[in-house]
């Protein structure tokens, strides 16, 4: 009994140190090395065939020059910020589109929901990087939007959407707008409509009882939501690249342009280090809300 529960806990623990905290050492160790004229493109600063001398040597000449780079060049902390006011201002987009959406469906007939989840997920069924070239012809100067803007007679002249950081706005709340819509409605489908029902024979409007009781009940699935959207957005690189173009700064194209155009593989790592650890503040705080919410179900 005891082995076959240890082996339950330990499969995801084991999926935890192949597919997170060996790339992780692995990105880490190269993020201490220096940059060289060779394939892989740096010097290793750490050779483990040598053992224990060469941890030795390792730790002796261990320096954080890479680290240091990231704060001296105003490009990059510039790409974080950046990338943390787009990430903030999508979610928040993306919560004002989603919740009346999951509102809405969470108040529809029990036989409709199935189709109305259904057409909330049906993005997926096709590839995201379809999806994001979908909206270069809505959103460029000869697009559908601008030619339907044009034939209504809103304007004269065609918008200019693409290549501005409104595009990849458009981008990301389109793409993660189920993960915020999901969790909502999960908490709202929960929701005992008798509560709603009391507070009107109590003399509460639609609207007082909607922000009284049906708002407060929601909080668990918004913050689930706006995680769920904030976490991946803020290093996202497709968006940005095929919408946003050339002037949007985001750290996710910072990166793969030292990866990939300057073959700068210890900056890189670097750069995906820290990411990576600002990213650990908002998934610690998302898994505290999972915990609260689950002890208050129980």
């Amino acid at each position: 009994m005891n082995i076959g529960r240890h082996t339950l806990i330990g499969v995801p623990y084991l999926w935890l140190l192949l597919l997170f905290l060996v790339p992780f050492g692995i990105i880490f160790k190269i993020s201490l090395s220096d940059i060289a004229l060779a394939i892989p493109p740096y010097t290793p600063s750490l050779d483990l065939s040598e053992g224990w001398p060469g941890v030795r040597d390792f730790l002796r000449q261990l320096d954080f020059e890479n680290y240091v780079f990231l704060t001296e060049d105003a490009l990059y902390w510039k790409a974080y910020l950046s990338s943390l006011k787009i990430a903030t201002i999508s979610t928040f987009l993306a919560l004002c589109v989603g919740y009346p959406i999951a509102y809405a469906m969470a108040r529809a007939a029990s036989e409709w929901r199935p189709t109305l989840m259904m057409l909330v997920i049906l993005p997926f069924w096709t590839s995201f990087l379809i999806r994001v070239y979908a909206w270069i012809g809505i959103l460029s100067t000869e697009g559908y939007l601008n030619q339907l803007l044009l034939w209504l007679g809103i304007i004269t002249d065609p918008l200019q959407i693409m290549n501005t950081p409104t595009a990849v706005y458009i981008g990301i709340v389109y793409t993660y707008l189920p993960f915020m819509i999901l969790p909502i409605y999960a908490t709202l489908e929960r929701m005992d409509d008798s509560l709603l029902e009391a507070a009107e024979d109590l003399g509460c409007s639609r609207l007082s009882a909607f922000w009284i009781i049906t708002f407060p009940l929601s909080r668990s699935g918004i913050i689930a939501g706006c995680f769920l959207v904030f976490i991946p957005a803020i290093g996202e690189f497709v968006i940005p690249s095929l919408l946003g173009g050339s002037g949007t700064l985001m750290i996710g194209k910072v990166l793969w342009e030292e990866f990939f155009s300057n073959r700068d593989w210890p900056v890189a790592s670097a750069v995906a280090i820290v990411l990576l650890l600002i990213l650990v503040i908002p998934i610690i705080l998302f898994q505290k809300n999972q915990e609260k919410t689950q002890e208050a179900d129980a």
